[in-house]
């Protein structure tokens, strides 16, 4: 279990802590508004009323013992961009940073922060993955060109084994796991039967996933 703090209490700063918390970790929201924090009094581990601005109040809040520190402050760049060099003041190593606009990445990606985020842009694009490849039920882009895609079996592959599935792929697409069920299954051979409903994990390139997706379908 880890400790997070989330400033900025809007839809995403909330959707993202809330998730944290369903995972088991804990979360300290911070939000200026005092009717905002008062909200998730009840929903949070705890919520503190601070201008993120003001590096002296910052420093009030112990966030050095956070694992990590997600500025999800919205629209107002200028508060943002000040928060950030008071958590970098301060000593916070951590930064996670909602980007609002290419500008506000800019100027974020020059402060050393962890890891930048685009909300709406990121869920563009899975949106539009989910419209180009309506057999993936989700993606996630591990790099170096791989992906991890998952995919809920049709009844049009009940009973086909793996192998034919995965075949045009050329052994450039691996399967990583199938969830049947109660059960998990990890070795997996190109003879593994199929069923409808079964959950099937593929690792492989882009191209490759492309590729077979017809046979998904």
């Amino acid at each position: 279990m880890a400790h997070f703090t989330v400033i900025g209490l809007g839809r995403f700063g909330v959707s993202a802590s809330m998730e944290l918390i369903y995972l088991g970790h804990t979360v300290t929201g911070v939000d200026r508004d005092a009717k905002i924090a008062e909200k998730y009094v009840d929903d949070f581990t705890q919520v503190m009323i601070c201008d993120s601005t003001d590096e002296n109040a910052l420093k009030e809040l112990d966030l050095i013992n956070s694992d990590a520190v997600l500025v999800a402050i919205g629209e107002d760049m200028e508060s943002s961009l000040l928060c950030i060099l008071a958590l970098k003041k301060i000593g916070v190593k951590e930064i996670w940073v909602k980007a609002s606009s290419r500008a506000h990445h800019t100027i974020v990606s020059k402060l050393g922060v962890a890891r930048i985020i685009h909300p709406e842009e990121e869920m563009g694009v899975r949106v539009a993955q989910a419209l180009n490849y309506p057999m993936v039920n989700d993606y996630l882009s591990i790099g170096h060109g791989l992906y991890v895609v998952e995919i809920h079996i049709k009844p049009q592959l009940d009973g086909r084994p793996l192998g034919d599935v995965l075949d045009p792929a050329k052994g450039k697409v691996d399967a990583v796991m199938v969830k049947r069920e109660q059960e998990t299954f990890l070795q997996l051979d190109k003879k593994f039967v199929l069923k409808e409903k079964d959950i099937l994990l593929l690792c492989g390139p882009r191209s490759e996933l492309k590729h077979i997706a017809p046979r998904l379908a």
